[in-house]
């Protein structure tokens, strides 16, 4: 949401998507999930610049292997660096930059969240693959559509832009996000509190 609110023309494009795709008149579905491409490549964008946790658990090389560039020998414990890997400058075109466009095919073919190239890594991959891939890729998918579909999200007045610096200890921001929320669609989408 931060790298979105800071850069609007890519929030307005992943609301115009899911206005295309799924309209004012009903809340995103899982079967609406593989026309939202653009929203599929802001997550996978965001999944690494930002990556929670920032290490993998640890693995050992079955064959010898080349990752991100590195010759991994066969035997080699291995602890891949999330954001090693994800803002790695010589695998990707001004890796800090938030470019969803990426991750989207010319073909028009499905973004998928996961990366078996291990260009990044969002889920784990190989032998040891993670077996919530599917159910992780369309929880998070779902929670940020219906929250783009459902609000309208700006800055509170005197603020420019989200900080987005890291926190020391960990990968969260150093600040809180604090955003407004509007509703943006019919009041009867919204449940009753």
């Amino acid at each position: 949401m931060a790298e979105m609110i800071n850069d609007p023309t890519i929030l307005k494009r992943v609301v115009a998507e899911l206005d295309e795709e799924v309209g004012h008149n009903r809340l995103v579905e899982e079967r609406d999930l593989p026309q939202l491409n653009y929203i599929k490549a802001c997550i996978k964008e965001a999944f690494m610049l930002h990556p929670f946790p920032p290490f993998n658990i640890p693995h050992v090389s079955m064959r010898n292997t080349t990752v991100a560039g590195y010759f991994i020998p066969k035997g080699s414990h291995v602890l891949l660096s999330r954001p090693g890997l994800g803002r790695n400058p010589n695998v990707w075109r001004d890796p800090m930059w938030f470019d969803p466009d990426r991750h989207l095919d010319a073909k028009g073919k499905q973004v998928v969240l996961s990366d078996n190239d291990l260009r990044m890594l969002s889920f784990s991959t190989g032998r040891l693959d993670c077996p919530g891939v599917a159910l992780g890729s369309t929880i998070t998918t779902m929670m940020l559509a219906r929250m783009v579909q459902g609000f309208s999200w700006e800055l509170p007045q005197n603020e420019s832009g989200v900080n987005l610096v890291e926190n020391h200890d960990d990968l969260a921001l150093a600040e809180p996000l604090v955003v407004i929320a509007k509703p943006r669609l019919p009041h009867h989408l919204y449940p009753k509190s």
